[in-house]
């Protein structure tokens, strides 16, 4: 008997492998296709394009005249996030013509009261309430956002020309909206890199979260825009024309974003490719100097560093927070995605389609891959313990068709792993590389939950038609301490324009651990500034 089972479960183990293998080497094929394409983009643009032209500087940003934004902020139960945020963003966005625009719900009255209070100290935030209780879905919020935009600016006499969209726990970096101004309206859609902010080594559920967005906005976006010339917003850090929002309304009664969607951003990138906007995806980088311990000696140095300008949020550091939040990601992007899209536009735009539509599959086949790895391993470890026992014909046999499958999956397995490591060491540095190749595997756990939850979810609405609700995230914004990384420092920015030696500053720097004070002050008492060039450069940071 038992040995009738045994064969019973190899000879579905074999199935399994072979299904298994033809998907892992399809997903592969399609992978690599994308990873030479961004090779071969990457060395034409070094060769060909950056020796001819010369790059966007930091100068150039600040320099130009600057239009108005209307920042779009969804806010349903956020009360415990969203006071911090509007004042970290007022406080140290490089901007002055913008405003905040915060949309709120009747039945959040905690949310409200917080909004209400950093408006109090600033007249750049407005409170949107919209007429119905919460919590409805993102995209009914941002509508009644931007229809509250519209009153304000009937009643302000002003016009917004770029409308930018945020999350409740985004640190924006101060030259974002700078980025904005000088790409807009010459573009349509400007979506900017969105990053982690690194957690601890040992939280791999946050941690995964560097590893999938390191490698799609530092590759393969790159590689989607220029293949389809369109780009699937990220929701945070995506900035439109008034054109181009404009258009969108217009054909759809005043609506700008599907209430039909739990990712409105994914699909309005589509929409928006449909009225031929131009659109376009910036990883703009900016060379800082700072000042670093050494990891061994403990002593201080000048290091210079890229400084992407980006959005950086922290991510779910809970499996069950996870899961909810990448299930609502596929449920919008393939479900839904698949019923209100379809198979729309030319060749490209239905390959990107299937890209992203994948994981539907490839998110599920993954864990089943590990399982069929279990069984093959625990059959040669009883062989190995019971030479005795019956020999069962071996799952793979050596230099047969499946054999050689197996050995591509293996290096394009190599290759995937290396090459992820690779985009994240870029943006984060060798110790996130590293952490990398472990929290793949995690990363792969949490995926196949999500994709089980999300077809649970979409079957349920299939059955009732009750739509599926904003099952929001539990959000979390860094502290005082952790967001002084993210700032640029008065000593940092004095060395930039030459005001003060690397000698002046450290000597200054000594003082300030005798005798604590502003380190402005300090400077200026040793004669090393003088209050203009002080206050100028204060007034910039």
């Amino acid at each position: 008997m038992t040995v009738d089972v045994v064969a019973a479960v190899l000879v579905l183990a074999t199935a399994l492998l072979m299904a298994v293998s033809l998907v892992f080497l399809a997903s592969g094929i399609d992978d690599l296709f994308i990873d030479l394409c961004f090779l071969v983009r990457s060395a034409y643009r070094r060769l060909f394009v950056l020796s001819r032209h010369a790059p966007l500087t930091e100068e150039a940003l600040r320099t130009k005249e600057e239009q108005f934004i209307a920042v779009m902020l969804p806010a349903w139960d956020e009360s415990a996030v969203i006071r911090p945020m509007l004042l970290n963003t007022v406080r140290n966005l490089g901007y002055t013509n913008f405003r905040i625009f915060v949309g709120t719900y009747p039945n959040d009255a905690a949310t409200r009261r917080e909004v209400g209070l950093v408006r109090e100290a600033c007249d750049k935030v407005e409170c949107i309430v919209t007429p119905h209780d919460g919590p409805t879905n993102k995209a009914d919020c941002l509508n009644w956002i931007y229809q509250g935009i519209r009153r304000y600016e009937e009643e302000h006499g002003i016009r917004f020309e770029i409308f930018v969209m945020q999350d409740c726990e985004d640190v924006i970096h101060p030259l974002c909206y700078k980025l904005f101004n000088h790409l807009i309206p010459r573009k349509d859609m400007v979506q900017l890199p969105v990053m982690a902010l690194e957690p601890k080594w040992h939280q791999f559920t946050s941690g995964h979260y560097i590893d999938e967005f390191a490698q799609l906005h530092y590759k393969d976006l790159v590689v989607r825009e220029m293949l389809n010339r369109s780009l699937p917003a990220a929701g945070v850090g995506v900035a439109f024309s008034r054109r181009a929002l404009e258009a969108v309304a217009a054909g759809n009664r005043g609506q700008i974003f599907s209430v039909d969607s739990l990712t409105e951003d994914y699909d309005f990138g589509f929409r928006l490719k449909q009225h031929g906007m131009k659109q376009i995806f910036v990883r703009f980088p900016v060379t800082r100097e700072e000042t670093r311990r050494h990891w061994l000696t403990g002593r201080e140095r000048r290091v210079k560093v890229r400084d992407v300008v980006c959005i950086r949020e922290f991510f779910p550091a809970s499996f069950k927070a996870s899961m909810r939040q990448k299930s609502r990601w596929v449920v919008g992007i393939t479900l839904q995605g698949w019923a209100n899209l379809g198979w729309m536009g030319g060749l490209a735009t239905r390959y990107m389609l299937f890209r992203d539509r994948k994981s539907l599959l490839t998110n599920l086949v993954n864990l089943l891959g590990y399982l069929v790895v279990a069984v093959v391993v625990s059959v040669w470890i009883a062989i190995e313990l019971d030479p005795e026992a019956y020999r069962y014909p071996p799952l793979l046999e050596r230099d047969s068709w499946l054999w050689y499958v197996i050995l591509a999956n293996a290096g394009l397995l190599g290759w995937r792993v290396s090459l992820r490591a690779w985009c994240v060491y870029r943006l984060y540095g060798v110790r996130q590389a590293v952490l990398s190749v472990p929290r793949m595997v995690w990363g792969n756990v949490i995926n196949f939950a999500a994709t089980c939850r999300a077809i649970r979810l979409y079957l349920n609405y299939l059955r009732t038609g009750k739509p599926i609700g904003w099952d929001k995230t539990a959000h979390v914004f860094p502290d005082e301490s952790q967001l002084q990384r993210y700032r640029r420092r008065l000593g940092d920015l004095l060395l930039e324009r030459r005001l003060v030696s690397a000698e002046q500053l450290a000597s200054a720097l000594e003082r300030q651990k005798q005798r604590p004070g502003r380190l402005g002050e300090i400077l200026k008492d040793m004669g090393v500034v003088q209050e203009r060039d002080l206050a100028a450069v204060l007034q910039g940071q």
